[in-house]
């Protein structure tokens, strides 16, 4: 899954210009891309798309809170990575559901807006991993940003392989697969988030 932070003693806390920078110019992206594979996702009728716009929803507020607490204490920027870490729980559960409930409702997923916007929102995101690589190391708050960032890409290459399943199989099971698997991704960021927020939730509670 990568992105690992390291064993350093100190980490990385957001306190930079050219990171809260970087941070407001992804936020614009995300946000943007939110409302395009939302509507695109309706119209299409496609699961893993409006799962995907929910990641770009959740980056965007992922990465308006991380700004808010940059220079912020320990526990105030833990505080923040847990509420992120539940919000991707929400958001997993959410996608998991209505996933199964789209196997029980006829049908079929538009390939060609599945593969046109996926590979829009894939530029997207490469551009913000770009810009965020350098920092995806860090403490919770700043490693949450990287974790949002990185599920973002995955998950446009997992929709367009979406897309393709569904033009060579004329079903929807190769749409709903790629959903629920998405949904796994953010079950699995939020635990990583919550592990490193309540560890670090502590050390700020023994520093206080």
């Amino acid at each position: 899954m990568g992105a690992c932070c390291g064993d350093h003693n100190e980490r990385f806390d957001g306190m930079s210009k050219d990171y809260r920078r970087r941070l407001w110019v992804v936020i614009a992206i995300n946000a943007a891309m939110f409302l395009v594979e939302m509507t695109a996702g309706q119209i299409a009728q496609s699961q893993a798309l409006k799962a995907d716009a929910l990641d770009f929803f959740g980056d965007s507020l992922t990465y308006g809170i991380s700004l808010a607490v940059i220079g912020a204490s320990l526990r105030v920027r833990s505080a923040a990575a847990l509420a992120k870490g539940l919000s991707l729980l929400l958001m997993g559960a959410w996608v998991f559901s209505s996933t199964v409930y789209r196997v029980f409702v006829l049908g079929l997923p538009q390939a060609e807006v599945m593969g046109a916007i996926g590979f829009l929102a894939l530029a997207a995101n490469v551009a913000s991993v770009a810009l965020l690589v350098r920092y995806k190391d860090g403490d919770a708050n700043v490693r949450s940003v990287w974790l949002c960032s990185r599920n973002d890409a995955i998950g446009n290459v997992a929709v367009m392989a979406a897309a393709l399943g569904v033009w060579g199989t004329a079903t929807a099971w190769p749409d709903l697969i790629v959903a629920a698997i998405m949904a796994a991704l953010f079950l699995t960021s939020a635990t990583q988030i919550l592990g490193q927020g309540f560890r670090e939730w502590r050390t700020g509670a023994v520093s206080a």
